[in-house]
C-alpha cells in the first residue's frame, strides 16, 4: 500500500471519498478534512506540514470524486 503525503491530492481525495462516501466534501471544515486526511491508515506525513493550498487542492479532489460517483 503507497504511502500518502500532502502532495498526494488525487490520491487522498478518492481515499476520503471511500472512507465516507456519503459525506459532501463541500461541507467538510477545514479542521475536519484535516482531520479525516491524517487518520487515513496510509497517510504517512507530518501533519503539521498542510496548508490551506493543499487542503483546497484535497477538498476538489475529493469533490471530483463524490460527483463522479454520484
Amino acid at each position: 500500500m503507497k504511502k500518502l503525503t500532502w502532495s498526494d491530492f488525487e490520491d487522498i481525495g478518492i481515499e476520503l471519498y471511500e472512507a465516507h462516501p456519503t459525506l459532501d466534501p463541500l461541507a467538510v471544515r477545514f479542521t475536519d478534512l484535516h482531520r479525516h486526511i491524517t487518520e487515513l491508515a496510509n497517510f504517512d506525513d507530518d501533519p503539521a506540514a498542510s496548508n490551506e493550498a493543499k487542503l483546497e487542492a484535497i477538498q476538489m479532489a475529493w469533490l471530483e470524486e463524490f460527483k463522479d460517483n454520484q
